[in-house]
């Protein structure tokens, strides 16, 4: 597990990050105000055998704990800082000229590289990150853009999908995760931080199902079984296939 390296809560300048920031300007994208996960406790159907595996773009850029992406030694954004971290190997995403990245602000932006203008900026964490007191909301788990949209999960209970050319948010549900996740046509599988994984419908970010894992992995695919750790999970139903 990754180790949050804190030397004190900084939720006043976190939190200022998330309405109207000077250090990023540009148009703000609302976070989601759903209240409950929906569990549809429903079979997936039309999986595939195997993980389609896109080819990835060639991506230079770099990123810091503070926010900040170079290309080389220059750099084209300069974030938010944030006194408390998550250790991970989060680096940008380059995707049809454009780059991708998630924040430990909890925010995801894409900036045009050559002109190091910031494109959009989109808030991945629920306001009660904010106002109850948890600082915490680093977006640790690589993002991936799809067919026109970016899924981002981060650690403020919050994954979403979001529209790669806009910017705005086509659903969230409330699940933190800092793991890779699976992108499968209708479904996204991911390893949520209270050691569940979640079936996540794509067209609207209802869950197919949740199943509790003994410990937070990286997901795999094959042949409709999901791997985790040691255990073996049916990709259509949940059901455990392993203990």
């Amino acid at each position: 597990m990754r180790k949050i390296g804190t030397i004190f809560c900084c939720l006043i300048l976190v939190s200022g990050c998330a309405e109207h920031d000077p250090i990023l300007p540009g148009e703000r994208i609302p976070i989601f105000n759903t209240k409950n996960i929906k569990i549809l406790n429903q079979k997936i159907e039309n999986l595939p055998e195997t993980v389609d595996v896109t080819t990835e773009e060639d991506c230079p850029y770099t990123q810091d704990s503070s926010n900040v992406i170079r290309n080389g030694d220059t750099k084209i954004f300069s974030g938010f800082p944030t006194n408390n971290a998550v250790e991970s190997a989060q680096k940008p995403i380059c995707k049809s000229g454009y780059v991708y990245a998630g924040l430990t602000t909890g925010e995801v932006i894409k900036i045009a590289p050559k002109s190091r203008k910031i494109i959009w900026i989109a808030d991945v964490f629920r306001t009660s990150n904010m106002t109850g007191g948890a600082s915490i909301v680093d977006i640790v788990a690589p993002l991936i853009v799809q067919d026109g949209y970016v899924y981002a999960g981060g650690l403020g209970d919050a994954f979403c999908k979001i529209n790669a050319a806009s910017g705005e948010k086509k659903w969230c549900t409330e699940i933190s995760t800092a793991l890779p996740f699976i992108v499968m046509g209708n479904a996204v599988f991911v390893t949520g931080t209270d050691n569940s994984l979640y079936a996540v419908r794509t067209s609207d970010g209802a869950i197919y199902w949740k199943t509790a894992i003994k410990e937070q992995n990286k997901p795999t695919y094959e042949k409709k079984v999901i791997t985790v750790g040691n255990e073996k999970i049916n990709a259509e139903t949940g059901e455990k296939l392993s203990k």
